[in-house]
C-alpha cells in the first residue's frame, strides 16, 4: 500500500516519505527516549490525526505512537509487495451465484482509531471483502458503500438511500443483496425496508457483529460469511437480520426485519425473534428453514420500492409520573403521529389521557404498543385501556414498539387520509402483525427449574 492510501497525514506522512518508508515495511521509532519495532499498519481514515502512527508488534498487538519533532523513524526492512487486484477481477466464478454488498458503515464495516480508542465506521466494502477472503468461495461479491455512519446516526431519509440502493442491485439480477449495518438501529432499518422493499425476488440480508474485527471474540467474519450462505442459498423473498444465535460459533439465525429486536447490550447472540420464531439457522454449509418464510424466491417476481417516510412520528414511552407536556410538545410542534409505549396489555396513567385526546382531536393518528417484551395488546381488558380506544387510541396488537414507529411513519408518508393510515396500520404487510403470538421454546423454559 501507497502512502498516499495509508491514512497518515502531517508530520507521520512527512517523516514516512523522508526514509521512503511503506506500509508493510518493518520499522524503529524512536521516541522520548525510548525505542519501538514494528511493521507499519494503514491509519484508518477518521479524523484529522496527524501525529500518531500504528505499527505491528513481533507480539502480533498493534500499538499507536504520539509522534513529536524530535521523534526518528527507521526503516529496516521492506515488507512483501503485492500486486493489487481488483475484486472484481478474480472473484468472478461461472457455478457460484451473485450476491450484493452494501455497506452502511457499524462495527462489522470498522477499525480502530489508535488515538482515542474508539471504534469508528472507517471499512469500505472492498475491506470487507479483503478481511474475509473466504467469501470468495461462497459467492461472486459485487461491494459499494452507501454510507459510512454509526447506526445510532442512521436516519428515515437513510432508510429511503438504502432501499433505493437494495432496488438498484436487485434490478441488475443480483442473487441477494446483503447490507452491512450498526447493530444499534439494525432493527429499525430491518422493519423500514420490511415495508419501503415490496414484492422482493430475492433476499435481503441485514448484518452486523456485536464485537470489531480486531478482537479475538469477535463474531464480523462469520456473520458476513452466514449473510452471504442466507441471500444466496435461502428459498425465501424477505428482509431478515442474520446474527449468532448462541455466545459461541456453531449457528447463526436468521429472524424476520419487522419481528427481531437487540436483547442485550454487548452478548453474540444479543439479536432474538419476538412473539416468533427465527427463519432460518445457519452454519459453515447449510442453510436450514426453521419456519415458513412470507414469500418464496423468484427471479422473475418484479420488486415495488415505496420508500418514502414521515419523520413527524414519535414514539413515547409511559412511566410513574410521566406528564402531559410530552405529548402537547408534540401536537405543538405538528407531529403526525405517536407511538404510546404503553405498560402492560397497552396503558397509560389516567392524567395522561386529557392530552392523548387534544392530540387525537387535533388530527395526530395515536397507537398503542406495550413495554413487554412479549405478548400483545388487549385494550378491551382493563377500564384505562377501554377509555383508551374509545378517544381513539389505536391498538397494534402483537407488534413491536420500534416496528409500529416504523410503519406509522411509512403509512403517512403513503396514505392520502387518516382513514386509509389507520386500516393499512393494521394491515399485516410484511409479517409485522400475528392474531396469535407465537411463544418460543427459550421462553417457555424461563419458567423451568
Amino acid at each position: 500500500m501507497s502512502l498516499d492510501d495509508s491514512g497518515y497525514s502531517g508530520l507521520v506522512l512527512e517523516k514516512l516519505s523522508l526514509s521512503k518508508i511503506q506500509v508493510g515495511d518493518t520499522i524503529s521509532i524512536t521516541k522520548d527516549g525510548e525505542e519501538f519495532t514494528g511493521v507499519l499498519m494503514p491509519r484508518s481514515q477518521v479524523g484529522s490525526d496527524a501525529v500518531h502512527i500504528i505499527i505491528k508488534l513481533d507480539s502480533g498487538y498493534n500499538i499507536g505512537l504520539r509522534l513529536n519533532q524530535e521523534s526518528t523513524i527507521h526503516r529496516i526492512k521492506g515488507g512483501a509487495r503485492k500486486r493489487t487486484t481488483k475484486v472484481e477481477e478474480f472473484m468472478e466464478k461461472k457455478n457460484l451465484p451473485r450476491v450484493s454488498i452494501l455497506s452502511t458503515g457499524g462495527t462489522i464495516a470498522s477499525k480502530v482509531d489508535y488515538r482515542t480508542g474508539a471504534v469508528n465506521p472507517a471499512l469500505s466494502a472492498q475491506d470487507l471483502y479483503d478481511t474475509v477472503p473466504e467469501l470468495r468461495n461462497y459467492a461472486n461479491v459485487h461491494a459499494k458503500v452507501i454510507m459510512s455512519v454509526l447506526s445510532e446516526n442512521i436516519l428515515p431519509a437513510d432508510w429511503t438511500k438504502i432501499a433505493h440502493s437494495v432496488a438498484s442491485e436487485i434490478k441488475t439480477g443480483t442473487d441477494g443483496v446483503v447490507i452491512a449495518h450498526g447493530t444499534d438501529t439494525l432493527g429499525f432499518t430491518s422493519a423500514a425496508l420490511s415495508f419501503a422493499l415490496q414484492n422482493l425476488p430475492v433476499p435481503v440480508v441485514l448484518v452486523g457483529s456485536q464485537r470489531s474485527s480486531d478482537r479475538p471474540s469477535s463474531d464480523a467474519a462469520m456473520n458476513l460469511i452466514g449473510a452471504v450462505n442466507l441471500a444466496t442459498k435461502a428459498d425465501a423473498a424477505e428482509v431478515m437480520v442474520l446474527m449468532h444465535a448462541e455466545t459461541g460459533d456453531s449457528f447463526l439465525h436468521a429472524h424476520r426485519g419487522t419481528r427481531v429486536r437487540k436483547l442485550h447490550t454487548s452478548r453474540r447472540d444479543a439479536f432474538q425473534s419476538v412473539n416468533e420464531y427465527p427463519l432460518f439457522k445457519i452454519n459453515e454449509v447449510d442453510v436450514q428453514e426453521l419456519y415458513p418464510p412470507i414469500q418464496r424466491r423468484n427471479p422473475e417476481r418484479k420488486i415495488k420500492l415505496k420508500p418514502k417516510f414521515e419523520e413527524k412520528v414519535a414514539l413515547v414511552k409511559t412511566f410513574p409520573g410521566i406528564e402531559g407536556i410530552l405529548v402537547e410538545n408534540l401536537i405543538d410542534s405538528e407531529y403526525r403521529g405517536i407511538v404510546i409505549e404503553g405498560t402492560g396489555l397497552g396503558h397509560t396513567p389516567d392524567s395522561l389521557q386529557q392530552s392523548i385526546k387534544k392530540a387525537i382531536d387535533a388530527g395526530i393518528i395515536v397507537i398503542m404498543t406495550s413495554q413487554c417484551i412479549f405478548g400483545r395488546t388487549d385494550m378491551n381488558v382493563y377500564r384505562s385501556g377501554v377509555e383508551l380506544l374509545d378517544i381513539g387510541v389505536v391498538s397494534c396488537e402483537d407488534m413491536l414498539p420500534e416496528t409500529a414507529l416504523v410503519k406509522l411513519m411509512w403509512v403517512l408518508a403513503n396514505s392520502k387520509d387518516s382513514a386509509t393510515a389507520k386500516d393499512l396500520l393494521l394491515t399485516p404487510l410484511a409479517g409485522e402483525i400475528d392474531m396469535r403470538s407465537e411463544e418460543p421454546d427459550y421462553i417457555k423454559g424461563l419458567g423451568e427449574s
